[in-house]
């Protein structure tokens, strides 16, 4: 039986590797999306970080209020004008600093002790202006705590008489923590990796056969139907692993073209995340590598068996927002929920955290549990008359 499953795994094995093409095209979308769209946020990264050095401010009638002209001064920003038609350029997103309106008025009602009026112009749809309106809305905070220091002294009033307390934050997360968040997007792409790595394998090794007329005739052999199914199986799982190890992998070169200085200094992504992270996949692989031949082997066409196996991708890319919508942090059953409890524990690897063993055994029992169920269907529905 194990010799025939092992001609069975090398035939499948060397099929699913012959279609250069199919494999070619899950490579790049399964391998290399991952490393760039972490690429594309470093570059929003180091777009932000340009414009925060740059410590530009765009004002219209600053020359009627040079106190705060005098306050920007200090605090080393360069005052700039904005250009005429900014409102539309602001509605438009083609203008990515917010702007700063200052009224005619401005200075005499500030020597009056009377509030003027300053507007800060942006548009929601202009992503870069709104991340620019929080800098300029701390600097206009700056300056009214200031002046109210100010007028306070002229008037003989200790300005620590308007504080009843003194606040200090401390944050409790380590350095893992805080860079996890920044990395919560390698467990889903190295997920979603691994399901697409399967999914063409076991589609067209069942379905595809089936649909080709070459089944019927693989079956023909004296060979126990359980060794056809354990050699098909191996081989689809091989390539999803085969998969997920490169998945894996390509972070760490894509690490190289982090363009912003601050994210490639709280992205630790190393060679141990990356074997902790295979290891945690490999059962998975194994999973829903027998899962999509169960969904396919009652499937005519190809055609039929991709749109049935869009119940498995839904759910694997949706199990992992569990984590992200679910604020009280993992819960106990999360680890019995396949992909669920792999992007559970990917989360641990990357803050840092002991893995312990009994909840790896729990994911790893679940999954082999999910194999020999879907295989043993497989096994079964190829013995039936259903098939022909």
């Amino acid at each position: 039986m194990m010799a025939s499953a092992w001609t069975v795994y090398c035939k499948e094995l060397l099929d699913a590797l012959r279609d250069r093409r199919t494999l070619l095209m899950v490579l790049l979308s399964s391998v290399a999306v991952g490393p760039l769209v972490l690429v594309l946020v470093s570059q929003l990264v180091s777009g932000i970080e340009k414009r925060a050095e740059a410590r530009v401010v765009v004002v219209q009638g600053m020359q009627h209020a040079p106190s705060l002209a005098n306050y920007l001064a200090r605090q080393t920003y360069s005052v700039v004008q904005p250009p005429p038609d900014f409102e539309r350029l602001l509605r438009d997103s083609k203008l990515a600093e917010p702007v700063l309106v200052v009224a005619a008025d401005f200075e005499a009602l500030l020597a009056r002790g009377e509030v003027p009026v300053v507007e800060l112009l942006s548009s929601a749809g202009n992503q870069r202006a709104v991340t620019g309106s929080r800098q300029v809305l701390r600097l206009l905070r700056g300056f009214n705590q200031e002046q109210a220091t100010l007028r306070l002294a002229v008037r003989g009033i200790s300005p620590v008489a308007l504080e009843a307390m003194q606040i200090e934050e401390r944050d409790l997360a380590n350095p893992a923590t805080r860079a996890a968040q920044l990395a919560t997007m390698v467990p889903f792409f190295v997920l979603m990796a691994v399901l697409y790595g399967a999914l063409n394998a076991a589609l067209d090794t069942t379905a595809g056969e089936r649909e080709r007329g070459s089944l019927e005739p693989l079956l023909m052999n004296p060979a126990p139907k359980a060794a056809l199914v354990l050699g098909k199986w191996g081989a689809v799982a091989s390539v999803g692993m085969l998969i997920a190890v490169l998945s894996c992998l390509s972070f760490l070169p894509g690490q190289w073209l982090l363009r912003s200085e601050t994210l490639a200094a709280l992205f630790q992504f190393g060679l141990r995340e990356a074997l902790l992270f295979i290891a945690l996949l490999l059962p998975l692989a194994g999973a829903l590598a027998a899962l999509l031949m169960a969904i396919a082997i009652r499937c005519k066409t190809f055609k039929e068996a991709q749109a049935n196996a869009t119940v498995v991708i839904l759910g694997v890319s949706l199990l992992p927002l569990v984590t992200v919508f679910n604020q009280e942090g993992a819960a106990p059953w999360h680890l019995w929920v396949p992909a669920l409890a792999q992007s559970t524990l990917m989360g641990r690897v990357l803050k840092g955290e002991a893995l312990i063993a009994a909840d790896v055994l729990t994911s790893v029992v679940v999954c082999v549990a999910l194999a020999v169920v879907a295989l043993v269907y497989v096994v079964r529905t190829l013995r039936s008359a259903a098939l022909r």
